[in-house]
């Protein structure tokens, strides 16, 4: 597509004037007449049977409604799908036992800390709180187990008695001569690795508001989610209602980072209060509550094997993959996700992959930024270093060789996932030219004869976005000629008003100050399926560009109505509706749209100037880059100081560079803090240890670098924008780079593997005991 005055441009987001003077609306803002407060009473305990739930002294208090238990709410509720994710799991997934149902308010069995388990709503937010914490409830403990591979094991607590060893699904795939690759291989290379367990942490925490729906006999829910769509049809099924009768909105949403995909029980509850009760209701989400009950991310353990040729040529891999689900199934998918993205950018010709997710005592783990991939290129960016040390090459040149060639696209690899296209040699170089990596490599050797342990690291990944099935669109060109966009996505900061308005200003002829972009709103919007999976512009957009489409061809016969012309003879150039070959006869869009909704239309143009599209792409696309980083670790005291990253994605075309920098920079930001900092850690009683951001290391911005970002693009034939996703790529990327840096500054210690997060106190003790 060509690029025009606003696509590819720098434009500033219309997003911003509402946010930045704080004039928008987020739930929380929301007040209704009549509006109760909603607090929860939350387990103590990580297993436990409820013997007794005494709610009389919170009744007794002034100002307290009522407290609604899991037996008042059954009457109401018919169980919730509280299962969410993004892309699939793939042909071989075997499900390892019945996905067991549960209870958005629990009724006899606790399994988690902070498991919801009564409702207490009163005329005030602090008093519920208060309310909430003078319910009694009588516990019989039950055994607990938060590690997944002691939970797989026979004899273990079980969390649910339809799941056995707890494991609650499987995937298993081999492809290729694996036994053969391994017999012939000069070296092989074997590791564990572990993933640590991540929380969200948006800066807006879950808010949802509820209130009932005299005309439908529904309800209306106000929810800071990633999905409207799909948390109506959840409410609705919970309800027992039809989806016309529920209406979810999300309007100003904080951030997500995908743990603000699908519906959770508090969705659910406050649904249900608000139509049986009749009044409206809300609930806040703590930061503490964020923290113990809003889903976590990764926490994955891996057992990996190479086999390899003294060239660096990876014949074969073999990986074991354990995937901690937490108490109830929230990532079934995930196991499956990092196992089809094993193999990240390389032609490895043969895989043999084991993957399960097991029940813990724990936090349900979800999709949280990148959602599995980040795992699968973690894994294997930090094999390809390992490769290349035991054999003594350079981890650029292991790379090199391993990589799918440009001429091999579109590319199945062993763990069947179709690539379609790439070139990633050519991010690698551009990467490696930006960092200045051979003079980094000269100064490296200087630096440590002076005794500083500066470690260079780098990562080659291809990330898997743009996720199906479809996405729609509705284009309203109104009678002044203003634009009214309807997208079924649903943007939590990205930034994508902006994108489309730019979209549609160039396609369409529209003044783009008046292009307004609608979303989040299951009753305007035709049908949707959110923001996740760097899909939003991939397939929004898609659908958008068809809807533009049929509303410019509409315009283009009203054109030649007016302008007694042939429609064959009208072109749509630089920005009007003009005859071929005659530039001043011209009309603009606002002329159009004028004649669009008045009289004297020919009788075969209806009038109205709308459309709606729904896009359905035949795939994935798979977004690459290669990230450079160069740390220095202070062996005092184990410090690791980030002295330069670079970071090269390949996004394909941009429709504002801009915003692709900002997701580019939040991502780094995240991927870096796993990388060195952030970790949800529970104790082995179930306990959660890191319930504040007084315990959970959430980066400050003097602990990041300034970045480096460049690019290369590589179309895709999959859009009709050529676009590939860009919103979790720079993690995916971070994460590996920076480890193989801190790793390669350890090297000469002899210390060959650290799991992440490489704090300073883990790498501070490492050094000590390798200097013992």
């Amino acid at each position: 597509m060509a690029i025009s005055r606003y696509v590819g441009a720098r434009v500033r987001r219309k997003e911003d004037p509402r946010l930045i003077t704080g004039t928008s609306l987020y739930v929380d803002d929301l007040k209704l007449p009549g509006m109760l407060y909603v607090a929860f009473v939350r387990s103590t305990y990580p297993h436990a049977r409820i013997t007794r739930i005494d709610p009389a002294p919170a009744l007794e208090m002034p100002g307290v409604v009522a407290v609604i238990t899991g037996q008042d709410l059954r009457k109401w509720v018919k169980g919730a799908d509280l299962s969410a994710g993004e892309g699939t799991a793939g042909e071989e997934e075997e499900g390892a036992g019945a996905v067991p149902q549960v209870d958005p308010l629990a009724v006899d069995v606790v399994r988690y800390v902070g498991q919801p388990i009564a409702a207490v709503l009163a005329e005030e937010r602090y008093l519920a709180h208060d309310a909430a914490a003078a319910v009694q409830v009588d516990y019989e403990p039950l055994p607990v187990v938060t590690d997944p591979e002691e939970a797989m094991k026979d004899g273990a607590p079980q969390l649910y008695p339809q799941v056995k060893n707890n494991i609650g699904v499987r995937w298993d795939h081999k492809r290729g001569d694996v036994e053969g690759a391994f017999a012939q291989a000069d070296t092989v290379v074997k590791q564990r690795f572990r993933n640590q367990r991540l929380s969200g942490v948006p800066m807006e925490t879950r808010v949802v508001a509820a209130a009932p729906e005299p005309l439908t006999r529904g309800v209306t829910v106000w929810s800071s989610t990633q999905a409207p769509h799909w948390s109506r049809d959840a409410i609705a099924g919970a309800l027992g209602l039809a989806q016309s009768q529920v209406r979810v909105i999300a309007p100003e949403v904080g951030g997500g980072f995908g743990v603000k995909i699908g519906v959770y029980q508090e969705d659910v509850v406050l649904a249900a209060l608000a139509r049986h009760l009749g009044r409206p209701v809300k609930w806040f989400e703590t930061r503490s509550e964020h923290m113990l009950v809003t889903n976590h991310g990764r926490d994955q353990v891996v057992e990996y094997e190479a086999a390899v040729r003294k060239d660096g040529k990876i014949l074969a891999l073999r990986a074991n993959i354990i995937q901690n689900l937490g108490a109830y199934p929230k990532g079934l998918f995930l196991p499956a996700t990092t196992g089809t993205m094993l193999v990240g950018c390389y032609d490895i010709p043969a895989v043999e992959i084991h993957a399960v997710g097991v029940y813990t005592n724990t936090m349900a783990v979800g999709a949280y930024r990148g959602a599995g991939r980040p795992e699968a290129a973690y894994y294997i960016e930090r094999m390809v270093d390992l490769v290349a040390d035991a054999l003594g090459l350079d981890p650029a040149e292991v790379r090199r060789v391993n990589f799918i060639r440009p001429e091999q696209f579109p590319y199945t690899t062993a763990t069947g996932e179709r690539y379609d296209t790439g070139e990633y040699e050519k991010a690698l170089n551009r990467a490696l030219e930006v960092a200045k990596y051979q003079e980094w490599r000269q100064r490296q050797q200087e630096m440590r004869q002076q005794g500083r342990h500066i470690g260079i690291g780098m990562a080659s990944y291809v990330e898997i976005c743009g996720f199906g099935p479809w996405e729609s669109a509705t284009v309203r060109v109104e009678p002044s000629g203003a634009v009214s966009v309807y997208t079924g996505t649903s943007p939590h900061g990205q930034g994508l008003e902006t994108a489309l308005a730019q979209l549609v200003a160039d396609e369409l002829g529209a003044n783009f100050d008046e292009v307004v972009v609608h979303h989040g709103d299951t009753a305007s919007v035709p049908q949707g399926n959110g923001t996740m999976g760097s899909r939003s512009l991939v397939v929004g957009g898609g659908a958008l560009l068809m809807a533009i489409e049929r509303v410019r061809e509409k315009a283009r016969r009203i054109a030649a109505h007016l302008l007694e012309a042939a429609v064959d003879d009208i072109e749509f150039a630089d920005g009007k509706y003009r005859v071929k070959g005659a530039p001043d006869r011209a009309l603009t869009l606002a002329q159009i749209a004028g004649a669009a909704y008045g009289p004297g239309l020919p009788a075969e143009i209806e009038p109205g100037l709308v459309a709606t599209d729904f896009f359905a792409p035949p795939d994935e696309v798979f977004p690459f880059g290669t990230h450079v980083a160069v740390v220095e670790v202070i062996p005092e005291t184990g410090e690791v100081k980030i002295l330069q990253y670079v970071s090269v994605d390949d996004c394909g075309p941009r429709i504002n560079p801009l915003l692709v920098e900002g997701q580019v920079h939040g991502g780094l930001a995240q991927g870096i803090a796993q990388a060195l900092y952030e970790e949800v850690q529970y104790d082995e009683n179930g306990q959660l240890l890191t319930g504040t951001l007084m315990d959970y290391a959430v980066p400050k911005a003097n602990m990041l670098p300034s970045f480096i970002t460049d690019k290369t693009e590589t179309t895709t034939p999959l859009n009709p924008l050529g676009a590939k996703g860009i919103g979790e790529a720079a993690t995916i990327g971070s994460t590996p780079a920076v480890a193989n840096a801190v790793m390669d500054a350890l090297k000469p210690l002899g210390i060959k593997h650290l799991d992440i997060p490489l704090t300073p106190q883990k790498v501070w003790a490492a050094i000590q005991q390798a200097q013992a």
